[in-house]
């Protein structure tokens, strides 16, 4: 049995052209209650046909430290929970009998030492009213341009304590701060594309964010960018060479390679288990190694979101090399085992309200074939007259992607771009584009990188997969690829408004 307490204050406010549209506290506390029956080696947790079962519900606690509240809470879910994990097992054990049995399948649940453990986050006085001020201010850079439809300026502060406890004994507090700032502007292209651009900033401490010129700064440019790009050419699908900017390769790795070396699906018998049998054998360029270390806060100047001390099941955080020089020597490991392995590595990580599954958390691309970005350029210029191309893609910027890693759909994956230019041989000028998806299968695309660039670049953001969305970062230098390929965006068709932009009803 193991109980997680999560407990989550936070403030958050929202302008947009000068005016503020919403201020928000909040407070809650909560806990999700799991309870294994069986056998470590098959218990109610034993996937079967992609799923492990749903038995948390994230029950309510009282803010107050009222105790009665909170022992009936825990009496009762603790009730509700083992009698859905009884009726699971007794259930999976029919349908083991009459169903084929993956023999090369781990254990349910791994042994692991009991810890002890108690770090709560600092407690930082964040002055909303002064913030709020600053969000009204720099939201009006917006009203300057006319072709941007809608825009928002966001801070949030959120401060989070995780209270862990389980019958073998562990008890572990702690927690995070995560304090984002986060620009957006979207509009519709004459032709009736949606566009959208954005960039964010994430610290766990106050001091660490950039300078308010730096914040003022982001601002403007992704104004400035998303009215280029009111007026850049829409794309045209593509096959050939690209550069992928640092933060760009860090979504690119994240997608089509950190969701496919996690523990769980190695498992499942409904994944696609791309790697499941290449233990040991080349994944990537011989130059490349991917490490996972949530051990790690802070990483050339930037926070990192993927940081813990512990994983939701209570098993101490190490950085992990999945990937040694091309080779793969291991997955992202919970207490759910994937043989040969007999022991988490710490990565059973959850959203409040969900089962813990493996997930990724601070992913770190290594490279031994390193060149300057000019140099970098120059050979991809090269690359565009070797394969005899009009021009290559320079990826600046990305906001997320999504992945299909079961059988029933094609193994493949989209990254999404924001800002993106073809890069010419003979000398002319860069040229923005809009309307990218980079498109692609996982095994295909690895074996086109070629060299990266000798600085690398930090991606902070929330990843959402089973068990819910989860803080993570990747890190990666800029890559050099032989061949990516892009197709169009969808378009709505939808026509720009019809009336002129509203004036300013005052001067500022």
């Amino acid at each position: 049995m193991a109980y997680e307490a999560t407990e989550q204050e936070e403030d958050s406010a929202v302008a947009s052209v000068g005016a503020l549209l919403s201020t928000s506290h909040s407070h809650t506390r909560g806990v999700d209650s799991t309870v294994r029956v069986g056998s470590p080696q098959f218990d109610n947790y034993h996937p079967f046909k992609g799923s492990i079962g749903q038995f948390t519900s994230f029950t309510p606690l009282s803010i107050d430290d009222a105790p009665d509240q909170m022992d009936r809470a825990l009496w009762l879910d603790t009730d509700r929970v083992y009698k859905a994990a009884s009726q699971r097992l007794l259930q999976l054990k029919t349908d083991n009998q009459l169903l084929v049995n993956d023999k090369d399948a781990g254990a349910d649940f791994s042994t692991e030492a009991p810890e002890v453990f108690s770090r709560l986050p600092e407690q930082y006085s964040v002055d909303m009213r002064n913030w709020e001020q600053k969000l009204r201010d720099w939201s009006f850079i917006f009203e300057k341009y006319p072709g941007i439809l809608q825009s928002a300026v966001i801070l949030s502060n959120r401060r989070e304590v995780k209270t862990f406890v389980d019958t073998e004994g562990s008890s572990i507090e702690q927690g995070s701060n995560v304090l984002r700032f986060e620009v957006s502007a979207s509009s519709i292209a004459p032709d009736g594309m949606a566009l959208f651009t954005f960039q964010s900033f994430e610290a766990s401490d106050p001091k660490h964010l950039p300078s308010e010129n730096v914040l003022q700064g982001a601002v403007q440019k992704v104004a400035t960018d998303m009215q280029a790009l009111l007026k850049a050419p829409p794309a045209e699908p593509f096959l050939g060479p690209a550069i992928l900017s640092g933060r760009a390769s860090a979504v690119f790795f994240h997608e089509i390679f950190g969701h496919r070396i996690e523990g769980h699906r190695q498992k499942d018998v409904a994944e696609g288990q791309t790697f499941t049998k290449m233990l040991n054998q080349k994944v990537l360029p011989a130059f490349l190694s991917v490490v996972f270390d949530p051990t790690k806060q802070n990483l050339e100047g930037h926070d990192l979101n993927g940081y813990y001390e512990f994983d939701d099941e209570g098993v101490k955080a190490r950085p992990v090399t999945v990937v040694d020089h091309g080779t793969l020597k291991t997955f992202l490991l919970s207490r759910s085992l994937v043989k040969p392995f007999e022991h988490s590595n710490g990565h059973g990580r959850r959203q409040a309200g969900h089962e813990i599954v493996s997930r990724q958390s601070n992913l770190i691309v290594q490279s031994a074939k390193q060149v300057p970005d000019q140099e970098l350029r120059e050979l991809l210029i090269q690359e565009i007259r070797k394969q005899g191309k009009p021009y290559g893609l320079y990826f600046d910027q990305v906001s997320s992607g999504y992945t299909t890693t079961r059988r029933q759909g094609l193994q493949a994956f989209t990254v999404v771009p924001l800002v993106v230019y073809r890069v010419y041989a003979d000398g002319r000028p860069d040229e923005l584009i809009r309307g990218v998806d980079i498109v692609g299968t996982p095994l295909a695309s690895f074996q086109k990188i070629l060299a990266t660039s000798n600085h690398v670049s930090v991606f902070n953001g929330y990843c959402g997969a089973e068990s819910g969305s989860v803080p993570v970062s990747a890190v990666s230098p800029a890559i050099l690829v032989s061949e990516i390929e892009v197709q169009k965006q969808q378009n709505s068709q939808q026509m720009p408004p019809l009336l002129p932009r509203p004036g300013p009803a005052v001067n500022r």
